[in-house]
């Protein structure tokens, strides 16, 4: 029986724990908290949870040797010294977070001690590189070309459950959702490349409709430069890759921002409330605070950004409960007091495609393809939509049926093809339309 190491146990790990062992794979969990570990495997024969942590490097090295493949759900700032261990060792390992330079650079590595690192199989990243792959490869087997490119995803709670000020609740990690909030980001646009500042990330988003769920607004998700040459797409002149949120999210986090509440700078925060720090970090006056804010950025009473912060909690007479630490911290701890979804929600995953193409014979057509995927009582959407495409790369590098060495993301034929066939047995599944014009945006 083969065995898989997989390595932190956080909010996504369930589904993948679950599928592996209900496919006949042994299955150890590793995590700080053996008593975390011990409810995800949740008595399941062959499963075994262990308590361990990052520093205790001689334990890693044994139980890297002791089983066939790793999965790191840790921190991606750990994945490297992981990896670095998979190759002395010569065993498979994948993870679900974006490559960093540092894991491109152990390729060769990879390659000559005959192991794969597949990374970036999760949703976005991971699901929306093969559904995108899918749909290029086979518009370049046509002989047509991509001209517009837009692949935009988000994960949020399900509309009946979006009755914050925010119109948003976290199913995952707060404090990552803040700090992409700080992303500078770069993208293609008709030919020319628009470069945003961090402090214009939330202003002016896309408006974009997505059916069953409302008009939802877009922003621009980091640098989608690299995809032109990832993807194979040197022809395209817009390349943009955005994140979803509901209306009034990107007005609330541009004043956040505005109000430099985002900051990673540590402040003595002893004995002060929270409408003093962000009085003291923007210069004002501490008496009289929503009124200075009001006049600052000419905004009225209804002004949703501003009904937003003030419900968070940012302009309060209230201490803040640290001594020290940053405005980014005060920000994303608010957030997961009063912003966590409850076991009677549901999470919400939407994802779409958007391809302006040129045919082979010279027409132009759209190519719409759209995924829209509920949490359930079992799992949430997140934790599935991330969980079990990683599940299947594993199943299938155990098998043998990925045979690739080196450093990877799904975007070759033969990973995407069959996890994206299985998928759709699990209920994951992209819905494609298509026009004989283009689809335009702004």
């Amino acid at each position: 029986m083969k065995s898989i190491l997989i390595l932190g146990a956080g909010m996504v790990v369930k589904p993948i724990a679950h599928y592996l062992l209900d496919n006949n794979f042994k299955v150890t969990l590793a995590s700080r908290t053996k008593e975390k570990a011990e409810k995800v495997i949740e008595g399941r024969k062959n499963g075994e949870a262990i308590s361990w942590t990052i520093d205790d490097t001689d334990v890693l090295d044994s139980l890297i040797k002791s089983h066939d493949l790793v999965v790191s759900l840790l921190p991606y700032t750990y994945h490297v010294q992981v990896a670095k261990k998979c190759i002395a060792h010569k065993k498979n390992m994948l993870t679900t977070s974006y490559v960093s330079a540092e894991m491109k650079a152990l390729n060769e590595q990879a390659k000559e001690a005959g192991i794969i690192i597949l990374n970036e199989i999760g949703v976005d990243p991971g699901y929306d590189h093969m559904t995108a792959m899918e749909i290029i490869d086979k518009v370049h087997e046509e002989g047509g070309k991509i001209d517009d490119f837009y692949s935009l995803c988000g994960a949020l709670c399900a509309p009946e459950a979006s009755n914050n000020p925010f119109r948003y609740k976290f199913s995952w990690s707060p404090k990552g959702v803040v700090l992409a909030s700080n992303n500078d980001a770069q993208y293609l646009k008709n030919g020319e490349v628009v470069n945003l500042d961090t402090s214009d990330l939330f202003k002016n988003p896309l408006e974009i409709d997505f059916p069953e769920v409302e008009k939802m607004h877009v922003y621009p998700n980091r640098d989608s430069l690299p995809y032109i040459d990832i993807y194979g797409i040197p022809e395209v002149k817009t390349m943009y890759r955005g994140t979803f949120r509901y209306q009034n999210w990107c007005t609330a986090f541009d004043l956040l921002k505005s109000l430099n509440l985002t900051d990673h700078k540590t402040l003595n925060l002893k004995g002060k409330t929270f409408a003093q720090v962000t009085a003291e970090v923007n210069g004002f006056e501490s008496g009289n605070l929503k009124e200075t804010i009001k006049t600052k950025f000419k905004m009225a009473d209804n002004h949703p950004g501003l009904q937003a912060i003030e419900w968070l909690g940012v302009l309060d007479e209230k201490s803040v409960h640290l001594e020290e630490g940053s405005t980014f911290d005060l920000t994303s701890d608010l957030m997961i007091e009063k912003m966590m979804m409850d076991e009677s929600e549901r999470d919400m995953v939407i994802m779409q495609h958007i391809f302006n193409i040129t045919k082979a014979n010279g027409d132009k057509e759209s190519i719409i393809s759209r995924m829209l995927d509920y949490g359930n009582s079992e799992h949430t959407s997140i934790a599935r939509t991330v969980a079990l495409p990683a599940a299947i790369g594993v199943k299938m590098i155990l098998n043998g049926e990925i045979n690739e060495t080196g450093v990877h993301i799904p975007i070759k034929k033969t990973i995407y093809k069959p996890i994206l066939k299985e998928l759709k047995t699990l209920g994951i599944a992209m819905v494609e339309t298509r026009n004989k014009e283009y689809f335009k945006i702004g």
